[in-house]
């Protein structure tokens, strides 16, 4: 049975309506991408058909005006059903939770997607997900330039410095990094889904927060440094970063996408 705080299933669209930085309407109108995050787990049944959608998604197969950018968070509370998600952290748990407090959830649930820290849905819900982007308030993208440096084996450095094209008021935003992995290919032999081969793309392998800034003209450079510990097999070409402003209430306020360069 699982715990009463936790569902593999899915739930209703809502959205919150808050801001902390200074964009016309305008300006969100022709802006810059959305972050879509689904929250998912290998031990989940329905998890697979939300990764393949979020798949689709973050290569592009679906006409939509908005750019997209993709994260897929797995949590680790499925690991006690009989399969122990290799992908899975509390970290991702924990990020879960935020936004169910912030969007006023009864449970946490899988598949799950945010977007833009406002609305949600269920991750099998494709018309949701597309109505919840085509809807969802777009902010000019950060300007980071990044420097990508291997201080050990074991670890990846990046150094970002950049403009975030938005005027953040004195509540302040967190701009943080996540490096995420695709081209994943894992045999199941237990668990909900014994004898499936799953795939999985944009996989959060490490969320960082790079610095906090608030008071901050949109043209003001900010800049700092983040380190990643590093998995056995990690392959740079299969690798991406990503950057957003996120508020105290998991709102995103802009988000870019960072590629990899040959031979990290």
């Amino acid at each position: 049975m699982a715990p009463r705080l936790f569902a593999c299933f899915g739930s209703s669209l809502r959205r919150e309506k808050h801001a902390t930085v200074d964009v016309s309407t305008e300006e969100q109108r022709r802006g810059g991408t959305v972050l879509v995050e689904l929250f998912s787990s290998q031990g989940c049944a329905t998890s697979p058909e939300a990764e393949m959608l979020i798949s689709r998604l973050g290569r592009g197969d679906f006409e939509l005006e908005a750019p997209v950018i993709v994260l897929a968070h797995h949590v680790d509370y499925w690991d006690y059903v009989g399969w122990k998600d290799p992908f899975g952290s509390s970290q991702s748990t924990v990020r879960q939770k935020a936004y169910v407090e912030a969007l006023r959830l009864d449970t946490m649930f899988t598949p799950q997607v945010v977007v833009q820290g406002r609305a949600q849905c269920m991750g099998t819900d494709q018309e949701g997900l597309l109505s919840a982007i085509t809807s969802a308030p777009r902010f000019p993208a950060p300007t980071f330039q990044a420097t990508f440096q291997r201080p050990s084996p074991e670890t990846l450095q990046v150094s970002l410095s950049g403009a975030l094209r938005s005027k953040v008021d004195g509540d302040g935003v967190n701009v943080m990094v996540a490096l995420y992995e695709s081209g994943l290919v894992t045999d199941i032999t237990k668990g909900e889904n014994k004898d499936r081969v799953l795939s999985n793309d944009f996989v959060v392998r490490r969320l960082e927060k790079l610095c906090s800034v608030k008071d901050v003209s949109a043209k003001k450079t900010v800049s700092g440094t983040v380190s990643f510990p590093l998995w056995e097999g990690f392959n740079g070409s299969k690798c991406g970063i990503a950057v957003f402003l996120q508020n105290s209430g998991h709102q995103i306020f802009g988000s870019q996408n960072i590629s990899f360069p040959p031979n990290v």
